[in-house]
């Protein structure tokens, strides 16, 4: 029997853009969010923001991790401290949301891969934070492509633009390998875009032929840190030279999936976080022999279907066409929005009833191993750039 879903409490590292819209998102679940981690000065301003008792300053995590107030670890933090940090929360018994990517090398995920195994099926949960999965338009066309709506699947393409480092001057830790991970604009946004594809199709890249570019080697940081989307004075920033891309394309081919209407499908996608004027622009087209789909995440809530001998449709959440597939993944009625903050709170419901039900519901969310083959997957992807031919992953 399930329990409900306030009776489990949650900790939040990291206190950055994305932790607290996981707090706001559990918040809306009803889940109590009772610790948070970072810095003791930022750590103590989220407290306050968001009413939340027991804070842990100094990063330090082990201690969070610790407490008998915490059932559920949600790891925000710089990426390169990921992995630590969920061996940790593991080793402890924690259940854990990890955000993207799972860790900065594929050597260290297998660790977290590893960790899980040996917990077995009554071990801790562990989903890393792919929340576009749980938009309902894409779980929408997941269940048109596994029920063989569109037909065999022939291609997909696709982009996720962003503009927020066009400039020299705009500075953020993700810029910088040794703390993000060697691939940037690829590790932070293409892989949502890959994981987003593979999740609608039921299946995984196998392998990848890219190019990745940098526009600017070189750059400008301020002498402290910044926040992600802030921007620094010039006045006070000093260069440095850029060693992850500002840009990719990728061309992908995907292993065969198991309800069979998708079957070593090819893929190209262009990621940049380089395209002025495009915020947070992911495009998806899904194109097979019975008829298409293609969404916007910066227009959430319709799809356009696409046929041949028919009129083309826009389907709308919540009206006929879009409503069956996605039950228990909308709130509202028809017309009224639902986006980015609505996908992480239907991705912590999916997680939190997982672990309240006893692994009764089904897992649509990213595992660990999920999250450890996206890392492997840009592996080669860098492995192609440079070597300018396909990599199997």
């Amino acid at each position: 029997m399930s329990k409900p879903l306030h009776t489990l409490r949650a900790g939040v590292i990291g206190t950055g853009f994305i932790g607290p819209v996981h707090i706001e998102g559990l918040k809306r679940l009803g889940v109590q969010v009772t610790a948070v981690c970072g810095s003791t000065r930022s750590a103590r301003a989220t407290a306050d923001r968001w009413g939340i008792p027991a804070v842990y300053g100094d990063h330090d995590h082990r201690a969070m991790i610790a407490s008998p107030d915490v059932d559920v670890v949600h790891i925000t933090s710089p990426n390169k401290v990921h992995v630590e940090q969920s061996l940790d929360a593991l080793k402890a018994g924690k259940h854990v949301v990890c955000e993207k990517p799972l860790g900065m090398t594929a050597k260290e995920t297998a660790k977290v891969v590893a960790a899980v195994r040996k917990a077995g099926p009554g071990g801790p949960v562990f989903a890393v934070n792919y929340m576009c999965r749980f938009f309902p338009a894409v779980l929408q066309m997941r269940a048109l492509v596994q029920r063989g709506d569109l037909g065999r699947i022939i291609h997909v393409q696709g982009h996720f633009f962003q503009d927020w480092l066009l400039k020299d001057t705009d500075y953020n830790w993700r810029l910088l390998a040794s703390e993000g991970g060697k691939l940037r604009a690829v590790g932070d946004i293409g892989t949502h875009w890959i994981d987003t594809v593979s999740f609608i199709l039921g299946a995984k890249t196998e392998s990848v032929f890219a190019h990745l570019g940098t526009f600017h080697t070189t750059r400008y940081r301020p002498t402290g840190e910044v926040k992600t989307f802030a921007k620094g004075d010039p006045a006070t920033m000093v260069p440095y030279t850029v060693d992850t891309e500002d840009f990719g394309s990728l061309l992908l081919h995907f292993g065969d999936a198991p309800h069979g209407f998708a079957e070593g499908v090819h893929a190209n996608a262009s990621i940049s976080q380089v395209a002025a004027g495009w915020k947070c622009d992911l495009a998806v087209g899904i194109y097979g022999t019975k008829g298409s789909v293609r969404w916007n995440l910066q227009d959430p809530n319709e799809v356009i279907l696409g046929r041949r001998d028919e009129p083309n449709q826009v389907l709308q959440r919540a009206t006929a066409g879009f409503s069956e597939d996605v039950a228990g993944f909308t709130d509202y009625p028809g017309g009224h929005p639902e986006g980015f903050p609505d996908s992480h709170k239907m991705q912590y419901r999916a997680v939190y009833e997982h672990i309240a039900s006893g692994r009764g519901t089904p897992v649509l969310f990213a595992t660990a191993e999920d999250g450890h083959h996206e890392v492997r997957l840009c592996e080669a992807i860098l492995k192609s750039s440079r070597a300018k031919k396909w990599v199997k992953v």
